[in-house]
């Protein structure tokens, strides 16, 4: 794959692209201009050629909250426990928040063990921090994900059950989110150069995140000895608490937010560890 023309121009230097190859932990502040760069090109080539452009971004949860709307809340009846009262549309909202953020997940967790396959000229022809690969895949899928979940913060605002100061706390909900994806987006990306097989896995365990977490019902709905194994979902903090906060008007569980926020770090440590010790590798695989 070519740099985009922008990067010919300017150089390494410009790239701000060390020599030294900076650890996983210093590489967003260090190589911020290089993951801006690499996202914006890896969302505007998306949409290349296409009628609504990034539109798309907006036009497609419309879509899913309309079609999820009918099938659950019309052909199905279904109802969200909370919301029996408020009506078909506000279980589609409820609904909507849990597809946005496993779409999230779906789009850079799910790419993972491609990642690095799939970009040789990287690994074998230039010096090139090849984490940054991660933290492009987690911000563009966040881009569209975040386009969505603002439009839903916007409807529910108007149409469902308001705005509220306790929304401030969605982002500190979010942050911790993505910060766990791109760990695992990293551990997986440097066991996907040595095991291909695990393209079929990963996209076995993206389907199991959604039907085993608090997407399509709340967790509440699955028998007691298992609510509590759910926890290991990495949806179900996020998704829970996104819910609490837009549609409860309740603060989160800052306890429980904290602890997903350490075990997020973690992964993101263990993740960012493997990458580096297996990377010395890839280019006698690749």
């Amino acid at each position: 794959m070519a740099f985009p023309p922008r990067f010919c121009l300017l150089g390494p230097d410009r790239w701000n692209v060390s020599m030294s190859q900076p650890t996983s932990w210093t590489l967003p502040i260090r190589q911020r201009s290089l993951i801006g760069i690499l996202t914006w090109r890896e969302i505007a080539t998306r949409y290349r050629g296409a009628l609504l452009g990034v539109s798309w971004a907006i036009v497609t949860p419309l879509l899913m909250l309309a079609v999820f709307t009918l099938v659950f809340g019309v052909v199905l009846q279904s109802r969200w426990p909370q919301a029996e009262d408020q009506g078909v549309g506000m279980f589609a909202l409820q609904l909507l928040a849990g597809l946005l953020l496993h779409g999230i997940l779906a789009e850079s967790f799910g790419r993972a063990p491609a990642l690095v396959v799939q970009q040789t000229n990287y690994v074998t022809k230039v010096v090139f921090p090849l984490e940054a690969l991660a933290w492009v895949a987690a911000l563009s899928a966040a881009f569209h994900g975040v386009l969505g979940l603002a439009l839903l913060w916007l409807i529910n605002g108007v149409w469902g059950t308001g705005f509220s100061l306790t929304q401030l706390a969605l982002p500190l909900v979010v942050a911790p989110y993505l910060v766990l994806l791109v760990g695992l987006t990293l551990l997986f990306a440097a066991l996907g150069v040595y095991l291909r097989d695990l393209q079929q896995v990963v996209g076995s365990l993206v389907m199991v995140c959604m039907f085993l977490g608090p997407v399509l019902f709340p967790r509440s709905n699955m028998p007691q000895g298992l609510r509590d194994w759910l926890l290991l979902n990495p949806l179900t903090v996020p998704v829970e608490q996104f819910r609490q906060v837009m549609f409860h008007e309740t603060w989160p569980d800052w306890t429980l937010l904290a602890s997903y926020t350490f075990a997020a770090l973690l992964i993101y440590a263990v993740g960012a560890a493997v990458f580096g010790l297996l990377k010395r590798g890839f280019a006698d695989v690749l």
